[in-house]
């Protein structure tokens, strides 16, 4: 009897280990603020750039396995097509640093539903950024973007000549912080353009350089 009952929990012992194994698995990080910015205002080296900023700080911080890509958009040129930040960054579900879903879809993430916002917008190390009310507010997030998730397209250069200006220009940015969705000017991907593209004029509007990252695998 006791072989039985010694057996019978090693066995629920060995499940219950299985499933917070897969289940951490599941839920392990996919999305992020970045921590620092490039450090040359939005000259991020363009898309490639970006992406490759976003791997750097999730393999820093321990994430392995996984692709990840910055949520940007950027303009047709050219050599390339145009890109819509919410074609790069796969279909969901996205965790943060915490194991927090932010998003379970791509159109939960860009509707009123999601779970972002300034507790659950983590960087990659699970620290919160300061947003509004905080000191100094660092809370515009480049983005480059419509609340739709793709490019704005009316005639002007949101994206800092595709992420490789740090002069003039502007650069359409969101904030993570935001305290309302749709039309609300606080869309965590849609509040209004930066004053300029180089670092002081990031700062100056109330950013640091910051952008979105997630996993798109």
């Amino acid at each position: 009897m006791n072989k039985k009952l010694i057996l019978a929990s090693a066995i629920a012992i060995s499940a219950a280990a299985t499933f917070s194994t897969i289940n951490s698995q599941e839920n392990e990080m996919s999305f992020f603020i970045t921590s620092v910015g490039s450090g040359d205002g939005a000259n991020l080296g363009g898309l490639a750039g970006a992406d490759a900023h976003c791997a750097t700080l999730a393999s820093a911080a321990g994430s392995r396995g996984k692709t990840w890509v910055a949520y940007l958009s950027s303009h047709e040129t050219a050599n390339s097509p145009r890109v819509n930040a919410r074609e790069r960054i796969g279909f969901g579900p996205w965790y943060n640093a915490e194991g927090i879903e932010v998003a379970s879809t791509l159109n939960n993430l860009h509707s009123d539903y999601m779970q972002l916002g300034k507790a659950n917008s983590l960087t990659e190390n699970g620290d919160t950024v300061n947003g509004r009310g905080d000191s100094p507010n660092q809370h515009d997030i480049l983005t480059g973007s419509s609340l739709s998730g793709r490019l704005l397209d009316d005639g002007a250069n949101h994206t800092c000549n595709n992420w490789t200006s740090n002069g003039e220009g502007s650069a359409q940015v969101g904030h993570f912080d935001r305290t309302g969705g749709g039309a609300n000017p606080t869309s965590w991907n849609n509040a209004h353009g930066s004053r300029g593209c180089g670092q002081a004029d990031l700062v100056a509007t109330g950013g640091a350089g910051y952008f979105y990252c997630f996993a798109n695998d």
